[in-house]
């Protein structure tokens, strides 16, 4: 039984578990955690060197963010990258245990 299974269990009978009520796109995150940190696109671009009209794109969905990208990005966010990249991911579903 996984660690999240025995959670679960354990609190059974006294919560209910919250289930997920959205899906996030990685644009959608990346504009999240940006308005988050309370900063325009132009100020991020200026603290990461990533051209704004680059952020507008990654945040609309039209431009891969990739690896390089998510890790610039969440240092100045001050998040992990795999938040970025990863938005969707279900830790019950997507894991292989």
């Amino acid at each position: 039984m996984t660690m999240g299974k025995k959670l679960k269990e354990k609190l059974k009978g006294n919560f209910s578990v919250a289930g997920r009520n959205i899906e996030l796109t990685v644009g959608e995150s990346v504009r999240i955690a940006r308005e988050f940190n309370e900063l325009s696109q132009n100020q991020l671009a200026e603290l990461t060197g990533i051209p704004q009209s680059t952020i507008s794109g990654i945040e609309k969905d039209r431009i891969n963010l990739g690896v390089e990208r998510a890790a610039v990005l969440a240092r100045s966010l001050k998040i992990h990258p795999a938040v970025l990249l990863f938005p969707p991911w279900n830790t019950d579903k997507d894991s292989a245990a």
